[in-house]
């Protein structure tokens, strides 16, 4: 089964008209999309786009044999284009299937939002998923096989993918192509990064796609360490590379302090920001967590771990740090990486930035500074992927 993309962006299209964000400035070349519409092996047209004729001949290809069009969404804005020959346009209820005369199978599956998503089986066996703009199937059955290939709004709605990954229907091997990309996101090198980390991939309007080719499905880092200084976005950034994965287990090692409303304040809005699937973990004791099998941990952070395992050493004073305590942490830090690299977890890590700041005052402050560049450097060398953030933007320094 093949099928053709003969437009990849929201329904507004990007850029959107008029909108002067940068986002839409720099929607230029094979980062321009027409809103999303899908050719399927030449009979099938899941959804228009404006000029649908003249976008299929852009590609080489001929509505002529189209013998379907199913409207995944409601469509606000100007009249659709109807091109002539074409079936009028129309959408199946929830739970219905058809077949078509070239032999295509077609299953309509409820959505959390207003439309339809299109489970669609080829000639050959091989099955898609097609969902609407800002939806997640709410339909599936209980035990889905894998679709070979899912087209969805990664980034508008990652929970959906979440859930399809949590229900099976979506494995290491289907291929997660994202449609319906809106100005939310920068085009270009930021977009595909995103999308790489959710272990999806965007194409260019007009690309036609082999369903059940594996080789194109992006390999995830399995360790990834997010640097970042203060208010950086290193958190949110960490955060995001996991929320298109179910069960995330996070672990938070910044504890509790009583009577400050501060730290409080700054919990809950980690907190609120996490998906309700995953799984809050308070603890400093890590080497047990990497060593254990389960869902993606997420790590915040290693800097308060340090200060944890600082504080067990009494590494602040000087004359403990100079009669063994400079020993004893060294050696907890080497347990810490080793667990790291023999780990069959997928863990994302975020640390503080420290050596390019002020110089601390104290002799403790500069020890704690030191001690921190050692542990993200060590940490770093164990893992697949290290990001430094700066502004809000990710700068990849490994992988």
């Amino acid at each position: 089964m093949e099928l053709t993309l003969l437009g990849t962006g929201a329904p507004d299209g990007l850029p959107r008209h008029g909108c002067p964000c940068a986002a839409c400035a720099t929607a230029i070349g094979d980062e321009a999309r027409a809103a999303t519409a899908v050719l399927v092996d030449g009979a099938l047209l899941l959804d228009l786009t404006p000029g649908p004729a003249f976008a299929a001949a852009r590609a080489g290809l001929s509505l002529a044999g189209v013998r379907q069009v199913l409207l995944s969404h409601p469509h606000g804005g100007p009249a659709l284009e109807y091109p002539a020959g074409l079936p009028v346009p129309g959408r199946v209820p929830d739970g219905r299937e058809l077949v078509l005369i070239s032999g295509h199978r077609i299953r309509a599956l409820a959505v959390d939002a207003p439309g339809t998503g299109y489970e669609v089986t080829g000639l050959d066996g091989d099955r898609l998923l097609y969902l609407p703009p800002g939806a997640a199937a709410s339909g599936l059955p209980e035990r889905p096989e894998p679709y070979a290939l899912v087209l969805l709004d990664v980034l508008g709605r990652p929970d959906a993918l979440a859930r399809l990954r949590a229900a099976g229907a979506v494995g290491p091997t289907t291929d997660v192509v994202a449609v319906h990309l809106d100005h939310d996101v920068p085009p270009g090198p930021e977009l595909h990064r995103r999308l790489a980390a959710a272990g999806a991939r965007a194409v260019p309007d007009g690309q036609t796609l082999v369903v059940g080719d594996y080789h194109a499905v992006p390999d995830l880092p399995r360790r990834t360490l997010v640097l970042g200084g203060a208010r950086s976005g290193k958190s949110v950034e960490a955060e995001r590379r996991l929320d298109a994965f179910p069960d995330v287990v996070y672990v938070a090692t910044g504890g509790t302090r009583d009577g400050d409303t501060e730290w409080a304040a700054r919990v809950a809005l980690h907190r609120e920001r996490r998906p309700v699937s995953w799984r809050t973990v308070e603890s400093c004791d890590l080497v047990p967590l990497l060593a254990a099998d389960g869902p993606p941990l997420l790590v915040d952070c290693l800097a308060l771990w340090l200060t944890d395992a600082m504080d067990g050493v009494d590494a602040w004073s000087d004359e403990a740090w100079a009669n063994g305590g400079e020993r004893a942490l060294r050696e907890r830090v080497a347990e810490l990486v080793a667990a790291v690299r023999n780990t069959r977890r997928s863990v994302v890590a975020v640390s503080n930035e420290v050596g390019s700041g002020v110089v601390p005052a104290t002799a403790a402050g500069r020890r704690f500074r030191d001690e921190l560049g050692r542990l993200n450097a060590a940490f770093a060398a164990e893992c697949e992927e290290v990001l430094l953030v700066v502004a809000g933007q990710a700068l990849r320094l490994r992988g």
